[in-house]
């Protein structure tokens, strides 16, 4: 199992190691290694959300997304978007955009860091409608009761992640941010990705739902019921759909990662292999998490995954302002799913000696305490 998921990784691992050592020798070797732990830090939160909904995906999509999906993340993500970025920002070409990363790391670097509150605008309003569409929902199981049951209340209004997004929007552009026409925009563009995206996946999926349901009630079922719930996969359109809300996903995530390597290193090169190497593991994970049924298991890790996803979403948007070291926001992340993973054994052996019967005793194990 251990092998057969995160056999490509371990193989990754090697090779970029192994290109590291020749590129730079041992100092590049060094850093490559901290890069890569530095982005599985930052994005494991990243890898129980996508987990979620990669499990509603056939075993089709999900090795598109153990194929294509990495060559977009490491590739895609980790290379050429600083380079895009740099190129648009400084209104430069291809050509000179790379010569510039290559040959001048500083400027480069410089370039990217000024870019930044654009990124983290777009990236952190997308994360933040993720977080508030899943804590304004109410669902049965709730890791934080005192705190989840009001915002669950509140939720009921139509339309609330929307406005409490786009107010803290304005607030941190309009006194926050040194260029506050970029940032309103770049936030904006980040609402309409995740609406777009998400919304279409969902039409999809309930589309291909009521088809399944159609053919199983006419006896020719054609779509594989899997998992601990016996959900129904996502194909066609609406596994795409999923795809590309998994890559917008990874894209807000690596934004972070991104612009915190520069701290490490300026080369682009041991940048684009270091944060590689890692995206390769956060793909593995996801899978991993997939065939164990993990998040089935432990119930509160999706609970912690999204609280820190509202916390690295805070840290973005307060980074427009001031700097936030990745430390906090990596300890942040880490913090609220060991958490969420402790609350989840706890409330599993509770479960097994027969305690929480009663609705008292069931508000208790909510609470994960």
């Amino acid at each position: 199992m251990i092998l057969r998921t995160f056999g490509w990784s371990f193989a990754i691992t090697a090779v970029g190691l192994l290109a590291a050592l020749l590129y730079d020798g041992p100092s590049g070797l060094a850093l490559v290694a901290i890069l890569c732990i530095l982005e599985i830090s930052l994005s494991f939160d990243n890898a129980v959300v996508n987990a979620k909904v990669l499990e509603r995906m056939s075993p089709f999509w999900q090795k598109i997304f153990l194929t294509v999906g990495i060559a977009i993340a490491v590739f895609g993500m980790r290379l050429v978007f600083p380079l895009l970025i740099v190129g648009i920002t400084a209104q430069m070409g291809p050509i000179e955009a790379i010569d510039l990363a290559l040959n001048d790391g500083a400027t480069y670097a410089d370039k990217l860091h000024e870019a930044y509150p654009m990124i983290a605008a777009f990236g952190s309003m997308f994360l933040l409608m993720l977080f508030l569409d899943f804590v304004f929902e109410s669902r049965a199981e709730k890791w934080l009761p005192w705190l989840e049951r009001p915002l669950a209340k509140i939720g009921q209004l139509d339309g609330l992640a929307v406005v409490v997004a786009a107010g803290t929007l304005t607030v941190v552009a309009g006194y926050f941010a040194d260029h506050p026409g970029e940032v309103m925009i770049s936030g904006v563009l980040g609402m309409i990705t995740y609406i777009l995206v998400n919304g279409l996946g969902e039409l999809f999926a309930d589309a291909s739902l009521e088809a399944a349901e159609g053919e199983e009630e006419g006896g020719e079922a054609k779509v594989e019921r899997t998992g601990p719930n016996a959900v129904i996969k996502a194909t066609g359109k609406a596994a795409f759909f999923l795809f590309l809300y998994l890559e917008v996903l990874d894209a807000s995530f690596s934004f972070d990662g991104v612009i915190g390597a520069f701290a490490v290193s300026q080369d682009p090169i041991v940048i684009a292999l270091g944060l590689g190497v890692g995206a390769m593991y956060i793909r593995s994970l996801t899978v991993y998490l997939v065939r164990k049924g993990t998040l089935h298991e432990y119930v509160y890790l999706e609970h912690g995954a999204h609280w820190a996803i509202g916390a690295l979403a805070a840290c973005m948007l307060i980074s427009i302002g001031t700097h936030v070291s990745e430390l906090i926001t990596g300890g942040l992340g880490a913090g609220l799913i060991i958490a969420a993973f402790v609350s989840s054994i706890v409330r599993n052996r509770r479960e097994d000696t027969g305690e929480g019967t009663s609705g008292e005793d069931k508000e208790l194990q909510s609470s994960g305490v």
